[in-house]
């Protein structure tokens, strides 16, 4: 059994570096200059917060032995809670052992069945596993977009509870949040906010405290804060910022507190002087954004708000590239790909510092410009060129067919490629489509299983479990061989699973496609294309087209025009018989030039 596993880990670890995704653990060289780690005050190395940790090991022992429910942890703990909570103007904080744990713990505890979460679609995976765990419903707005969020709460109007989650800094993108108008939402909406601060504290903000203080609002809508220590802190651990009765509550209820060992007493005694250094560290955060602003310029780049600056890159091997001859030449650079993030936006994340060097800075950006790797801070044509994905409301709802007419209306313009991720039963869309448009290329299958079946069941039948990770380097390896469009059709119905609890719905959430939904024409279509139509805008993703199949019913196709919002509305009878002739001749009688999108667009769909 080991050994099928390992073969089965092994192709797919194959498939991820053939798409450049491939991940390695790789030591930081002291030699480089450090343009990669999140150690933006250099207190990770700084003389007095090592001492204190090395005071701490000393004095309380190695291990924090127990959770602290159980005794566990030292008398540092309360005294670093107390600093970090003055520090941040809050009445109360809760350390944990990591900020993966402190984001689990407080958005589980929060939020319950019957909420509803609005959460940035750029969020940190921490956030995101967070909102799976929770029970509460969870809906996505697109990334620093008020308006986004404005029709994201207006949704959930009918939750017991509503709250935003947010990075007060992007991990990746480096931007402030809009606070005062996401704060302004919340009042609108009688909602709270938890802000991630991981990426803000110590460097955003009056004495480093973070983007809520640096918007300058009221606590009112503020459910809790995360701060991170192993950023600008330089340690480890982090904390939950808020009031006494949610560090009460945390301490009760939140599982990835009451269940783990507390913080080794050395993180926390040398965490307990960064919190008091960094307070104090203007100097050094105006030097970090003076550094900023000077590499942004040197690059031509817009100055970031924090300490991450994105050189947008768009391939991955090229991102790859770069960064292997930054390092060579004596910068620490590292690239970020997808999962990290979208498809298609890879890049390399720079991290300034405080202690660079002018002579460190211009060196760099002399070097990444003399490598003829130029920013690509193209995001217009990044859009033009994102998937169109067809998902349906039902299985049987002739979702091949709107993927074979799609394809070929493609074909028309350019290369076409079609590709289906998972194919369960006997018969086999790949050579229906390819039959009915020849002239697209097309691969076989990331996963084939015998059983008619949802996914998840079909694979379960088969003996095997579908790889999320082995299926996006497989959407990625597709992405890469496509000329001009790529067309993808997912199995099954848009919330059915694909392993575990993850749905088609959930997969193209993380990919951000172009949508076109399929449904049939005749009775049960409204309610199931209405949900359906609610599910995907839940998760921050707009229709494109409404295909409608089947018999005429003109009754139902007048009234999703009036309630889905969907502004174009096609019907595609039964074609009999169905072959190329007639699809031509509905594309002939039918404009899709606004679903298809720009020339030498990509595209993906769903069936």
């Amino acid at each position: 059994m080991t050994g099928g596993l390992d073969d089965a880990l092994r192709r797919s670890q194959r498939e991820r570096a053939a798409s450049g995704l491939a991940r390695s653990l790789e030591l930081p060289d002291e030699a480089r200059h450090d343009f990669t780690s999140n150690d933006t005050l250099g207190l990770a190395r700084d003389p007095e917060v090592i001492e204190a940790g090395r005071a701490a090991l000393r004095e309380h022992g190695a291990g924090a032995r127990a959770s602290r429910l159980l005794g566990g942890g030292s008398s540092i703990d309360q005294e670093l809670e107390a600093a970090a909570a003055d520090w941040l103007g809050a009445e109360a904080a809760l350390l944990f052992p990591t900020g993966y744990q402190a984001n689990l713990g407080v958005v589980t505890t929060l939020a319950l069945e019957g909420d509803a979460i609005c959460s940035d679609s750029r969020n940190h995976a921490s956030l995101i596993d967070a909102c799976r765990l929770s029970r509460a419903r969870t809906l996505i707005f697109d990334h620093g977009d008020p308006e986004s969020l404005r029709d994201a709460l207006a949704q959930c109007r009918g939750a017991r509870r509503r709250f935003i989650l947010i990075e007060g800094v992007d991990s990746m993108e480096g931007d402030l949040a809009p606070m005062k108008e996401y704060e302004a939402l919340a009042r609108e909406h009688d909602a709270w906010i938890i802000v991630d601060e991981a990426h803000a504290v110590g460097v955003v903000g009056p004495a480093g405290a973070g983007a809520w203080r640096e918007a300058g609002l009221s606590d009112e809508r503020l459910a809790a804060r995360v701060i991170t220590g192993g950023k600008a802190l330089g340690v480890g651990g982090a904390l939950v910022v808020g009031s006494r009765a949610l560090r009460q509550e945390l301490t009760e209820r939140a599982r990835s507190f009451v269940f783990t060992t507390g913080t080794p007493p050395a993180t926390a005694g040398a965490l307990l002087k960064a919190v008091e250094m960094a307070r104090a560290a203007d100097d050094a955060r105006a030097q970090l954004h003076a550094n900023a602003a000077r590499l942004a310029s040197a690059l031509s780049l817009p100055a970031p708000d924090a300490a991450i600056l994105p050189y947008p890159i768009g391939d991955n091997e090229a991102a790859l590239s770069l960064a292997e001859r930054l390092q060579s030449a004596g910068f620490d650079v590292r690239a970020v790909r997808p999962p990290t993030v979208p498809a298609g936006t890879a890049r390399l994340r720079i991290v300034i510092h405080s202690t660079h060097t002018d002579a460190a800075l211009d060196g760099l950006a002399e070097r990444a410009l003399a490598t003829g790797v130029a920013p690509q801070p193209a995001p217009a044509e990044a859009e033009a060129r994102r998937p169109l994905c067809v998902v349906g409301t039902d299985t049987e709802v002739g979702k091949t067919v709107v993927s074979a007419l799609l394809t070929r209306a493609l074909c028309r313009r350019g290369p076409t490629r079609y590709w289906k991720p998972v194919q369960t039963g006997d018969d086999c869309d790949t050579t229906t489509v390819c039959a009915l448009a020849p002239e697209a290329q097309a691969d076989a299958p990331a996963y084939r299983f015998p059983r008619p079946a949802s996914p998840h069941h079909a694979a379960e039948s088969a003996g095997a479990v579908i790889d999320m990770a082995h299926l996006d380097a497989a959407y990625e390896e597709e992405r890469a061989r496509a000329e001009g469009a790529l067309l993808v059709e997912l199995a099954g119905g848009l919330l059915v699973p694909l392993v575990g609890a993850t749905t088609n719905l959930d997969w193209i959430a993380t990919q951000r496609p172009r949508l076109v939904l399929v449904a049939r024409t005749g009775l049960g279509t409204l309610n199931h294309t209405l949900l359906s139509l609610e599910a995907l805008k839940a998760r921050g993703l707009e229709v494109e087209a409404l295909f409608l199949v089947g018999e005429e019913h003109p009754d139902n196709e007048r009234t999703l025009r009036e309630l889905s919002g969907v502004e174009r509305v096609h019907h595609l009878p039964i074609l009999e018989p169905l072959d190329a002739e007639a699809l031509d001749a509905w594309l002939d009688s039918n404009d899709l030039t606004s679903v298809l999108g720009p020339e030498e667009s990509a595209a993906v769909t769903s069936s």
